[in-house]
């Protein structure tokens, strides 16, 4: 369940009461673990009620629960929430940069592996081996990772599309079939052109593969199944850094899980599809 990657990516969504409940376990989380319901409540100026509906609301049954999940959370890894939050500022180094960017980007990974489901993750390979063809959709950054994706496939033969023109990618999804699989990469949810295509995809009952983060969105309820991301994005949210690194972390894990379970057609056509050097035998 990962109480804590849970709440860092519903906080925005929370109500006042709850999002300063999720505030104060986000910033003394050892604390927060080891109190009662009451205590935390009134160390967060709430109500133990509002804690209750925060619960609820990042998908747990109730504080018991969540504070479960949470010292098993603390226990498992010592995570540097401190360096991780840290923003770039006008001040920093080139050291400081380095560190920062590298600490993000690390905790992203790691936290994107504890919402990985090993179930999940075999259901979707299952429905990339049964696709006639896998539809790749995503913009801006997105795209990079669609485009990885679909790279890794070619090279193992498995039939799979992806074009750059949003109104292309549209096409794609309206003249997909139920034998088909879409694969939606998108950070927020939110993006309306990618709405729109899974939108189209569900209408021909094609099964969808959302890519994209575990909060709530519109992307996330229509797809079949999400993988979910997880990030830390600098001050520079446009470059898309670390929620790059954990979508092409999750296409990675997605092209090697196919391969492997049809190891020995894809190690055949992996040596098939090598394209030499100069000077290389």
């Amino acid at each position: 369940m990962n109480a804590l990657v849970r709440l860092k990516e519903h906080v925005n969504a929370l109500n006042p009461a709850e999002h300063a409940s999720a505030e104060y376990i986000l910033q003394n989380p050892r604390e927060a673990a080891s109190l009662s319901i009451h205590e935390l409540a009134a160390r967060a100026y709430v109500s133990p009620s509002a804690i209750v509906r925060m619960c609820h609301t990042i998908g747990f049954s109730g504080f018991k629960e969540f504070r479960r999940e949470l010292l098993k959370e603390l226990a498992v890894d010592e995570i540097e929430l401190d360096k991780a939050r840290q923003e770039i500022r006008r001040e920093d180094s080139f050291p400081d940069i380095i560190h920062k960017i590298t600490a993000i980007n690390i905790q992203s990974l790691t936290e994107t592996e504890r919402l990985m489901d090993p179930a999940v993750l075999k259901k979707c390979v299952e429905m990339m081996d049964k696709a006639r063809t896998i539809i790749f959709l995503g913009l801006g950054a997105s795209w990079l990772a669609a485009r990885d994706g679909y790279e890794k496939l070619l090279r193992i033969d498995k039939p799979c599309t992806l074009n750059e023109d949003w109104h292309l990618q549209l096409l794609s999804s309206r003249n997909s079939t139920k034998n088909d699989l879409g694969i939606v990469i998108s950070y927020s949810g939110q993006t309306v052109e990618m709405i729109e295509c899974v939108k189209a995809m569900k209408e021909n009952h094609t099964p969808v593969i959302a890519i994209t983060r575990s909060v709530k969105s519109p992307i996330s309820e229509l797809a079949d199944i999400r993988l979910n991301t997880t990030t830390n994005e600098s001050l520079f949210r446009s470059a898309a850094m670390s929620s790059r690194i954990s979508q092409l972390n999750i296409i990675d894990i997605l092209y090697t899980a196919f391969a492997n379970r049809n190891y020995d057609n894809s190690i055949a056509r992996l040596r098939k599809t090598h394209i030499r050097k100069p000077g290389q035998k």
